[in-house]
C-alpha cells in the first residue's frame, strides 16, 4: 500500500514537472516574429540608428584621413586594428577564476602575438625598409643584418615563449592552459594570415586596399538601411536582425558601387602606384593598361548609366573587420593572379641586388656591368 502511495506521489510530481515544462515553452509564431511591422516602427531603434550613424561618420572620416596620409599610415592603422581584434578574441575564452591562479599567463599571449607581428611584418616590410636606408651606408648595413637574421630572431623569440609556457604549467590547470595555448595560435593564424594580405595590397597600390574596404563599408551601410526601412523576412537565425531585404538591397548597391568606385579611384596615381619604400612622398608612375581608359561598345539591349561595443552602435572591432580581412585575401589573390605583370622588371633586379649583395659585391657588379656595356658599344 505504501509503495502504491509512493508511486502515485512520484507520478504526480512528474506530471507537475512535465506540466511546468510545457507551460514555460513558448513557440514563436511566424506572424509574430516581426510583429507584422517594419523595424522602423519600433521607436527604440531610432536612438540606435543615430548612434550608429554618428560613429560611422567618425570612422569614415578617420579612415579617409589615414588613407590620404599614405601607405605607411595605412599600414599602422592595420596594426592597431590587429591589436584590438586580438584583445577581443583573447577575452572570448578567458576565465577570471583560472587567471587568478596563473599570474602572467595573459602576458604570454601577447608575447606570442608580438612575435608573430615581428615575423609577418618583418617579411613584408624588409624590402621597403632596405630601399629607404640605401643612401646611408651604416643604416644600410645594420638593416641588412636585421633582415638576414630576421627569421632566426623570430624563431628564438617563439622558443622562449614556448619554454615560458612550459614553466607556467600547473596541476589541475592543464586543460585550461593548453586550451588557451591552442586558442592563441588559432587567433594568430586568423588575424595575421589575413591582415598580411591587407598590408601587401597597400604597398601594391592603395587602390587594392581602398576599393575592397569601401565596398565592404557600402555593403554594411546599405544592408542596415534597407533592413531598417524594409526588413520583414529574417535572413538567418544566427543574426536575427539581418533580413533578406537588407541582403538583396545591399548586394545590388555594392555591385553598382564597384563599377563607379573603380572608375573614380583608378584616375589617381597616388592610389594606383605601388610603394617601394617607407617614405611618405607623392608618387608618380606608369599606371599600366589596367588603369588606362578604353572604350567598349555595349550591346543595344544593355542600359547605360552616368554613374562588444568598442564602436557605439556597431559592436566590437572584430564585428566590423571580419569581412574586411576576407576581402583583403581575395583582392591580393586577384591582383597576383590576373593583374600582376609576368617577367622580371628593372625594379625587381635592383631589389635583389640591394637585398642579397654586400656593398663591395655591388661595386664589383657595377664595374663588370660597365665593362660589358662598353664592349657592346
Amino acid at each position: 500500500m505504501q509503495k502504491e502511495n509512493n508511486a502515485a506521489v512520484s507520478s504526480a510530481a512528474t506530471a507537475r514537472v512535465r506540466h511546468r515544462k510545457r507551460s514555460n515553452e513558448v513557440v514563436p509564431e511566424p506572424s509574430k516574429a516581426n510583429d507584422g511591422n517594419l523595424l522602423v516602427d519600433n521607436h527604440n531603434k531610432y536612438k540606435s540608428m543615430w548612434i550608429r550613424t554618428y560613429s560611422t561618420v567618425w570612422m569614415i572620416g578617420g579612415f579617409a584621413f589615414i588613407v590620404y596620409m599614405g601607405h605607411l599610415y595605412s599600414t599602422a592603422m592595420v596594426m592597431v586594428i590587429q591589436i584590438f581584434m586580438a584583445k577581443e578574441l583573447f577575452n572570448l575564452l578567458r576565465k577570471a577564476h583560472e587567471d587568478r591562479h596563473l599570474p602572467g599567463f595573459r602576458l604570454l599571449n601577447w608575447h606570442f602575438f608580438f612575435t608573430a607581428m615581428l615575423f609577418v611584418y618583418g617579411r613584408l616590410l624588409s624590402q621597403p625598409l632596405v630601399n629607404t636606408v640605401t643612401s646611408d651606408k651604416f643604416l644600410y648595413q645594420f638593416v641588412g643584418s636585421l633582415v638576414k637574421y630576421h627569421m632566426a630572431i623570430c624563431y628564438f623569440l617563439y622558443i622562449a615563449g614556448f619554454v615560458w609556457f612550459i614553466l607556467t604549467l600547473k596541476k589541475k590547470m592543464y586543460k585550461y592552459q593548453f586550451g588557451q595555448y591552442a586558442w592563441t595560435h588559432m587567433i594568430l593564424i586568423v588575424v595575421f594570415t589575413q591582415s598580411s594580405f591587407t598590408v601587401a595590397n597597400i604597398f601594391e597600390g592603395i587602390f587594392w586596399f581602398l576599393l575592397p574596404a569601401l565596398l565592404i563599408v557600402i555593403n554594411d551601410i546599405f544592408a542596415y538601411i534597407f533592413g531598417f526601412f524594409f526588413g520583414r523576412t529574417p535572413l538567418i537565425k544566427l543574426s536575427p536582425k539581418k533580413t533578406w531585404e537588407g541582403f538583396i538591397g545591399a548586394s545590388v548597391t555594392t555591385i553598382i558601387s564597384a563599377f563607379v568606385l573603380a572608375n573614380v579611384l583608378g584616375r589617381f596615381q597616388w592610389l594606383t602606384c605601388p610603394r617601394k619604400d617607407l617614405s611618405t612622398g607623392w608618387l608618380q608612375c606608369d599606371p599600366g593598361p589596367l588603369f588606362k581608359p578604353e572604350n567598349y561598345t555595349l550591346p543595344g539591349w544593355i542600359p547605360q548609366w552616368d554613374f562588444g561595443d568598442s564602436i557605439p552602435g556597431h559592436g566590437g572591432i572584430t564585428d566590423r573587420m571580419d569581412c574586411q580581412m576576407v576581402m583583403a585575401v581575395f583582392a591580393y589573390i586577384y591582383h597576383q593572379s590576373f593583374v600582376m605583370r609576368e617577367g622580371i622588371s628593372v625594379e625587381m633586379i635592383l631589389d635583389l641586388i640591394l637585398t642579397n649583395l654586400t656593398f663591395e659585391e655591388q661595386q664589383t657588379l657595377f664595374v663588370k656591368l660597365g665593362q660589358i656595356l662598353q664592349e657592346r658599344l
